[in-house]
């Protein structure tokens, strides 16, 4: 046995099946030697538990040997399934059933492989640190195929993090149906931050290069405002428009800070692989 899958008896009962199923959901599959329907579902509920490695407790109870648990719990055929969650048995059937309609049936009770991924990008957010939040959240956004609630959490991060084209398109993408308060208040908190990241110093430079598109030091200066202020995309797309005009401005100095801007936002993150593929299109 194992510390997920384990044999009951009047010995342990109470502690693995009531006191067990506070911290974990509990997995009770009584069976017998006669039963054939038993040696069929059996297996199946083992390589389960074995994927989900401890989420949940896998407990067998032989039935004929263990006949007061079994009626304790009012099992009255074999195979019967019980799933016990908080001391108190909230699910469960009788007789063999498919792989499918078994883990349809624990879904309801397991923790989802993301939600790690989520608390770690929350707990990132609630300590102010953004750009932290960002690859975990997107993880779980992707493995979760977009889930509401965390397309909201990770639109949310790429707000806070002045990623304001990225969160539009993800806000964009979210269907007139689900369109709740939660997200009309991050469609507010999106204005709100495109107002405030235009600074009197990054207008200014703005309608300087109107002016003088071909200034490639003022579209320096402007980048690195954009940096300074969070807006990644923003100054990466600068910098790269330079580069595309001389590849050794400022004797390398805007290759290095693209460079820099690009390790910045992290391993795997899709704005820095869009930008570094830019710049190595111009390199190579």
């Amino acid at each position: 046995m194992t510390d997920y899958i384990v044999n009951i008896d009047e010995t342990n009962a109470s502690a693995l099946l009531i006191e067990e199923s506070h911290k974990r959901p509990v997995v009770v599959d009584f069976w017998a030697e006669w039963c054939e329907p038993c040696k069929t579902l059996m297996p199946l509920l083992e390589k389960i538990a074995q994927e989900y490695q401890g989420a949940f407790l896998l407990a067998k109870v032989n039935a004929d040997e263990q006949q007061g648990i079994a009626q304790q719990l009012g099992v009255r055929n074999l195979p019967t399934v019980m799933v016990i969650q908080g001391g108190q048995p909230v699910d469960g059937f009788a007789g063999a059933q498919t792989e499918s309609f078994i883990r349809e049936m624990l879904e309801k009770y397991l923790p989802k492989p993301w939600d790690g991924l989520v608390q770690q990008g929350v707990e990132a957010l609630e300590r102010g640190e953004f750009n932290e939040a960002l690859a975990p959240l997107r993880q779980a956004w992707q493995d979760s195929k977009q889930q509401h609630d965390i397309t909201l959490t990770y639109a949310h991060a790429l707000i806070e993090s002045l990623r304001l084209d990225e969160a539009e398109a993800l806000l964009d993408g979210i269907r007139m149906a689900d369109q709740d308060a939660g997200y009309e208040q991050l469609r507010a908190q999106l204005e709100i931050k495109r107002e405030a990241a235009k600074s009197p110093e990054i207008t200014a430079l703005e309608e300087q290069l109107a002016a003088t598109p071909d200034d490639l030091n003022l579209r320096y200066q402007l980048g690195v405002q954009y940096t300074n202020s969070g807006q990644f995309r923003e100054a990466m797309e600068q910098l790269v428009t330079i580069l595309r005009k001389d590849l050794d401005h400022g004797d390398g100095a805007t290759k290095r800070m693209l460079l820099d801007s690009i390790a910045s936002l992290g391993k795997g993150d899709p704005l820095a692989v869009e930008y570094q593929r830019k710049l190595y299109s111009l390199l190579y």
